[in-house]
C-alpha cells in the first residue's frame, strides 16, 4: 500500500492559490499544450509532508527548474506530472515487495476525471489505466464489502463482477514512457537533496 498526502489535492491548491478564476478544464487544455516534462520544470507534491515513499512531515513542496519560457500550462502539466511520479514511487516499492511488474492499473477519485492526467498516469506508471463505472473507490468498495457481509453476493468477487465495469482503457505511449522514466530518475533525486533543506526550514 502506498499513500500520497497531496495527490488530487496538489492539483486543487494550485488551481484555489494561483489560478482561482480559472475552470480546471482550461487548465487542462492549457496543460495539454505543453510538452510532456514541462520542458524541465519539475513539481514536488509534498504540500502536506508525505508518506509514501517518504515517511516525512516535514517534506515540503516545490517546483524546481522554474525559467522565463515556463507558462502557465507547464506550471499546471508539472503539477500532474509530480503526482504521477509520486505515485510511481509507490509502485516501485510494491513491485519490489514482491508483487512482480503492474500492468494495469485502475483509477478512481477526482483527478480519474481528467483524460489528460489519466495518459500522464498510464506513461509515467507505463501500465494500462482503466477507468471503472465509479469515482468513489473507497466508500464504494466499502459498501460492496457491506453488501458481501449481508449476503447480496457470495463474496467479493463475484460482487465486484456484477458491480465494477470498465468504461475506458488508456494504453501508454512508449516514447513517453522512455522520456518520463527519465524525468523519474532526475524527480527521485530531488527529495534526498532538498531534505536538509526542508528540515531547516521547518525550525522556528
Amino acid at each position: 500500500m502506498g499513500v500520497m498526502l497531496s495527490a488530487a489535492g496538489s492539483l486543487q491548491w494550485y488551481r484555489d492559490t494561483l489560478a482561482p478564476d480559472t475552470s480546471f478544464d482550461e487548465l487542462m487544455t492549457e496543460a495539454s499544450v505543453a510538452p510532456a516534462g514541462s520542458e524541465g520544470l519539475i513539481f514536488l507534491p509534498y504540500l502536506s509532508g508525505e508518506r509514501t515513499p517518504y515517511p516525512d512531515p516535514l517534506a515540503r513542496g516545490a517546483w524546481v527548474g522554474l525559467t522565463l519560457r515556463h507558462k502557465r500550462g507547464h506550471l499546471t502539466r508539472s503539477v500532474l506530472e509530480g503526482v504521477a511520479f509520486g505515485l510511481k514511487d509507490s509502485f516501485a516499492l510494491i513491485e519490489g515487495a514482491g508483487l512482480g511488474a503492474i500492468e494495469q492499473v485502475r483509477v478512481s477519485g477526482g483527478g480519474a476525471k481528467s483524460a489528460l492526467w489519466r495518459q500522464i498516469l498510464a506513461d509515467v506508471l507505463g501500465a494500462e489505466l482503466v477507468a471503472v463505472n465509479t469515482t468513489e473507490g473507497a466508500a464504494y468498495g466499502a459498501a460492496i464489502l457491506a453488501g458481501v457481509g449481508c449476503g447480496e453476493w457470495p463474496d467479493a468477487e463475484a460482487a465486484c463482477s456484477n458491480l465494477i465495469k470498465i468504461v475506458e482503457r488508456v494504453s501508454p505511449e512508449e516514447k513517453r514512457v522512455v522520456l518520463y522514466g527519465l524525468v523519474h530518475d532526475k524527480y527521485k533525486e530531488l527529495y534526498p537533496a532538498l531534505k536538509p533543506s526542508f528540515n531547516r526550514l521547518a525550525s522556528p
